[in-house]
Formats: structure tokens, sequence, C-alpha cells
């Protein structure tokens, strides 16, 4: 939008007296210029929206007032009740920011619209999970089922309209690998568009499992939108694409105006979100961003290298299936459930071990960090 305006006035000024007042406007042509504004625009209405989302939240006893799974073990009492009534849902300001800011800022296209709508379906649906769970007070939502029912309804519509689509049927047809310049799989229809669902689903569930402890979730998202913030561009840019020898995506620099629009509005929630936590994104946050990384990966050619840079996310989705299979598998053959982790998500192992909240959510930053300078290395080491 600010970048169409700002073409209007260049237009008409052109050729009149105000034609060099209007020329500084120029500047919003650059991608750069229009991610940065896109950063600070979401992060500064973050700061605004949030003490008003977080009243209304509260008014509409939209909190967590139900005992999650840690409490569940038995351990953790103290940690959660002091978090019972904390507004939940804090994903509507995340999500509310970061499209608002999307559109301002970035000239929208099919990519652009493809994600930020998206993104709203998935939040949708995470937020039909959140007000189950608030109303029942069970701390049940949505079944999986049905969860993923929708997940994998959105995602393989993405997959196919990627492909129905002659300019952007390439991001399906050829697989792409981390450290290799070359399609791994051409031809690949069946196998791309199975790749896509699976990068958007696993995606969207694995930052969900994530969001379990302050501020947790919504670092690790700001560390991989950073990188993907970087790799947009690059996709985007036929000179440095070239250079570098990755796929250019036609209309991709738009994506890194999104990416900076999410992590603007990311450093906003994490004001809210850091420990002790003013609000939880709920399934409404994690979903939706879980799921635009996906899609962000798969509509830049590049979804094996998400699962590098989200390296925290595979280990607590890793952790979870682990677990859950290998208790199912000794319960049959011994007639009792044996665990691999003292508790999963991963998270909640570490917790169990005696370390602090502020200390997990610490290190699990510095392994997203060290993910996310390997993700970038794939750039350079082809």
């Amino acid at each position: 939008m600010i970048y169409h305006f700002s073409q209007l006035i260049l237009d008409a000024s052109k050729g009149t007296d105000w034609e060099g007042l209007a020329s500084p406007l120029n500047v919003f042509r650059y991608i750069t210029v229009r991610t940065a504004g896109a950063a600070v625009t979401a992060f500064l209405m973050s700061l605004w929206l949030g003490p008003k989302v977080i009243v209304w939240l509260k008014k509409l006893k939209f909190g967590q007032n139900y005992t999650d799974k840690a409490a569940e073990a038995g351990d953790f009492e103290n940690r959660v009740l002091c978090k019972k009534g904390t507004p939940t849902m804090g994903g509507l300001l995340i999500v509310l920011t970061l499209d608002i800011t999307a559109l301002l800022w970035a000239r929208p296209n099919t990519l652009v619209l493809l994600t930020l709508l998206s993104m709203v379906g998935l939040a949708a649906l995470g937020f039909y999970d959140d007000f189950i769970k608030i109303t029942q007070q069970s701390g049940k939502g949505a079944t999986s089922r049905v969860k993923l029912i929708v997940q994998f309804g959105l995602a393989f519509f993405i997959g196919f309209y990627l492909w129905s689509n002659a300019e952007t049927r390439v991001l399906v047809t050829e697989i792409m690998a981390p450290f290799y310049k070359y399609p791994i799989l051409t031809g690949a229809t069946g196998a791309g568009i199975l790749l896509t669902a699976f990068t958007i689903v696993g995606s969207s569930n694995a930052v969900n499992l994530t969001d379990g402890l302050d501020g947790l979730a919504t670092g690790c998202t700001l560390l991989v939108s950073v990188v993907f913030l970087v790799l947009t561009y690059v996709a985007g840019n036929v000179n440095w694409a070239e250079y570098l020898q990755i796929p250019y995506v036609r209309g991709a620099g738009e994506l890194t105006v999104f990416c900076g629009a999410m992590v603007g509005a990311g450093l906003g929630f994490l004001w809210f979100n850091c420990h002790p936590a003013q609000m939880f994104m709920g399934d409404t946050g994690s979903l939706a961003l879980g799921g635009a990384l996906g899609i962000i990966a798969v509509l830049i050619h590049q979804p094996f290298v998400l699962f590098i840079a989200g390296g925290v996310f595979v280990a607590e989705a890793v952790s979870v299936m682990l677990q859950t299979g290998w208790f199912k598998y000794t319960r049959k053959r011994f007639g009792e459930g044996r665990r691999i982790f003292l508790m999963a998500p991963l998270h909640h192992h570490f917790e169990k071990k005696g370390w602090y909240e502020s200390q997990v959510v610490t290190r699990f930053y510095i392994a997203g960090v060290l993910c996310a300078v390997i993700a970038l290395s794939t750039l350079k080491i082809r």
C-alpha cells in the first residue's frame, strides 16, 4: 500500500515543480527499506496494542485456568499454578500486526497473498482449538484428527495450486537439497506435493509443540524468521541467486517484507511473552507462525533448509514422536509403557532434570542460533 501510494505521488509530480520534493519517495522501491519499515511498524504496533489486547483477553476471561500437561505429571505444580489466569490467544496480536504491516509495506503478489491467507486460516484453526480449551477448562481442545484434516487440506491445496500455475510449478516438481546446487529430483510431482504438505503441517505442529515455556516458541520463531528474511531476499534477487547458485523465484523478494513484519511482530510479542509471561500466544499463534514458516520455505524452494534452521522445533517434535511411539510399543510388548525422556516435549525433559525455565529457554535460544548459522551457510557451501 505504501509503495503504491508513493508511486502515485511520484507519477503525479513528474514534470511539475513538485518532482524534486517527491523524489525521496523513490526509496520505497527498495525491498530493504520496506522490510525495515515493516519490522519497525510491526514492533511499534505490537507495543501499542499489546496492553490493550491483554486487558481485552482478561475481560473476556480468555485465560488459562486449566491444568496443563506439565502439571498432570505431578511436577512443576507451583510453576503452572502461578501462570493460571494468564491470557492466552495472544497469537491474535501477532497475526493482526503481521497482516496489517505486510499489507502496508509489501507489494502484494501471489506468494505474499498465499502466505497471508494461509496464516489466517491456520490462526482460525488455532483460535477454535484455544476456544474449546478455555470454555471447557479441560486443557483438551480440538481433536488431533480435526486439526490434521484442516492442516493437510490447506497444505495440499497450496501444493496443487503451485503445481497448477505454470510459473510456480517448478517449486513442486523439482526438489532441492541443502549444500547442493542442482535439483535432487526433477519431474517429481507426487513427491513434491507430499513434501510441500508435510513441510507445512510439520512446521505448524512443531512450533505448536515448542510453545510450552515463556518466550520459547516466540524467540525460536524469531531466529528462523531472520534466516528466511535473508533467504527470501536472495531467492528474489536474480543476481544474488545466480551468484550463490540457488533457485531464483520471481516475486520472492516481497516475502522478505513479510519476514521483516514477522520479526517485528515477534519482537513486540516477546516483550509481553518473556518470563514471567503476561500472555501466551496459544495455538492461535503457534499454528499460524509455524505454518507460515513452512509455506515460505516451500515458496522459495528450500523446504529442507527449514529443518536445519528450525532444528529446535524438529527436536521438540521428534521427542514427542519417539516418546509416544516407544511408550505404545513397550506397553504392547512388555505390558507396561516405558519412556525415553523424563517428559516430552523436550523442554519439559530438561525441566524435570532440574533446569530452571529461564535456563531451558536461553539454552534453546543458543541452539537455535547455531541452527540458524548452519542454515545460512547453505547459501555458500554448495
